[in-house]
């Protein structure tokens, strides 16, 4: 869900809600977001939703636009997204930023209100597709958003 503010970048991450049972861990950091959603949907009997590669490019430029202008979601809509998950500035190789930043939306679980909207987000069954795009700053940040259609 769009926001107005940039979401902190956890120093740790808490331990909330137990992580799914792993899949073999992708070197694909698009392939690997997909399957870290579907292993969190599949905890709540949802359907897998499938890999959005034709929106990955425009992803992967929202996230490198959004780290330009430091504003998480920024960018929301260009891709003709119905909605958006953004993992702003965290450190960190892509994959562990990743696995970080989607167990962290996962871990804000059910409930009304906008402080649940990535979760809400990754458990919609109005979506069927994502697309994972990240970026990673000349510092070494990365910038990744999950965009669903």
């Amino acid at each position: 869900m769009p926001s107005a503010f940039p979401f902190p970048v956890p120093s740790s991450l808490p331990g909330q809600i137990p992580t799914p049972p792993a899949t073999p861990a992708s070197n694909d950091v698009a392939q690997r977001c997909v399957n870290d959603i579907n292993q969190y949907r599949a905890t709540q009997g949802l359907p897998a939703l499938a890999r959005w590669a034709d929106g990955e490019a425009c992803a992967t430029t929202e996230a490198r636009d959004d780290s330009q202008t430091g504003q998480a979601h920024g960018t929301f809509g260009r891709c003709q997204e119905r909605s958006q998950n953004a993992c702003p500035g965290w450190p960190g190789a892509p994959e562990a930023v990743i696995d970080g930043c989607l167990k962290m939306m996962w871990n804000e679980g059910p409930g009304p209100g906008s402080e649940h909207g990535h979760y809400t987000n990754m458990v919609d069954t109005k979506v069927s597709r994502v697309a994972c795009g990240t970026y990673v700053m000349p510092g070494g940040r990365v910038w990744a958003v999950q965009d669903f259609k």
